[in-house]
């Protein structure tokens, strides 16, 4: 069985998509391209598909990841270009590896957000970002299935700062109907995934609780990346590198 491993987006407006959504979409997809995948044994075969560590929905993405199981040999690049032919415009797959080494879920361990707040002042937003890195804990709230939990934000997040300059992000990507002549601050966050996960929405609630900084409009949300922290620089590497990077051993050699 040939494994693939795919990076794909969610754009624009597509990032409303669910998962369950994009799960449907993509089985359509698999179809569409006539992709040869390989099933699961049992009363009830389904396509080998792994997802890992989908963005939340209303959360853009340039970094999504899964890994699919092929019955019969496939280019990478072909294979990528057939499925992003049958995906929608905004579900895009950029990339496409052949899986050489194991552990792909457990190298995300790490996310980099960006956070668009329309109408915040971004000398404001400095101030808000240095109250919340100056603090050991943030407590803030999130509503789950077994009620209310409270727990730590702060710890989970390795970089925190301000952008200069204009969003460098594509206009098109995030949604060109949001205003541009207004006071904005672009936020740059680097955040460990840890248990329980802290979202970009955890962030903003504990920028609430340490300096009182609450955006007038919901705020525009885009993973840039995901993958390996290195803990020198805290910066997020590539996850699919070690698989581009391993060298496929000869057939009968020591």
């Amino acid at each position: 069985m040939q494994r693939i491993r795919l990076r794909y987006t969610k754009r624009g407006r597509l990032r409303f998509t669910s998962h369950r959504d994009f799960q449907r979409a993509f089985e359509r997809a698999l179809r569409r391209a006539e992709v040869p995948m390989a099933y699961s044994a049992g009363f009830t075969p389904h396509p080998k598909v792994s997802y890992a560590n989908a963005a939340p929905t209303g959360v853009g993405s340039e970094a999504e990841y899964l890994e699919i199981g092929l019955a019969q040999f496939r280019d990478p690049e072909l294979l990528r270009a057939l499925l992003d032919e049958s995906l929608p415009a905004g579900l895009d797959v950029i990339e496409a590896v052949e899986a050489r080494t194991s552990g792909l879920a457990e190298r995300l361990q790490a996310s980099v957000w960006q956070l668009r707040l329309d109408g915040v002042e971004p000398d404001e937003a400095r101030r808000a970002v240095a109250a919340f890195l100056a603090a050991d804990t943030v407590e803030v709230q999130r509503s789950t299935k077994n009620g209310i939990r409270t727990f730590d934000c702060r710890a989970a997040v390795t970089r925190f700062e301000v952008i200069e300059g204009p969003d460098d992000l594509d206009t098109t990507r995030q949604g060109a109907d949001r205003p541009q002549d207004r006071a904005c601050a672009i936020l740059r966050l680097v955040v460990r995934h840890l248990t329980p996960a802290v979202r970009p929405d955890d962030v903003l609630s504990g920028l609430h609780a340490t300096a009182d900084l609450a955006p007038p409009v919901p705020a525009a949300v885009t993973r840039l990346a995901q993958g390996p922290l290195d803990e020198d620089t805290g910066t997020v590497t590539d996850p699919l590198a070690p698989d581009r990077d391993a060298v496929a051993v000869p057939a009968g050699s020591a």
